[in-house]
């Protein structure tokens, strides 16, 4: 796991907390296709994040995994290919991921009646 820091002050720390390791523009999405729907190679994860590059694809990926919220496996195939799952302490944002799945769903309906 990366150096992280324990936040133990005032309420809003553990928000911060949970930020350390789910901030950047990709990894709740990478999260929330690894949670709800499976392993997945990184071809097919780069599929479902059209925006991203290849390099941002591979630091966030490497971030999940320093952090033990996803695992990489090596299949043995030809072409050697990887595999990504979720771990199960990764397995414990599913309610946050789950809520701002929700949360964003409501924003993109009511902006689009507005739009």
């Amino acid at each position: 796991m990366k150096n992280r820091k324990i936040h133990n002050c005032l309420d809003g720390c553990s928000v911060e907390s949970t930020l350390q390791l789910i901030s950047g523009k990709w990894k709740c999405v990478l999260l929330y296709h690894l949670i709800f729907e499976g392993s997945y190679r990184y071809s097919e994860l780069q599929r479902f994040v059209p925006g991203i590059t290849k390099r941002m694809l591979s630091l966030q990926l490497k971030d999940l995994e320093a952090d033990k919220l996803i695992q990489r496996t090596v299949i043995q195939e030809k072409p050697i290919a990887v595999s990504y799952s979720v771990t199960e302490y990764g397995r414990t944002l599913a309610p946050v991921i789950e809520s701002m799945y929700h949360w964003g769903n409501s924003f993109n309906t009511q902006h689009s009646e507005i739009h």
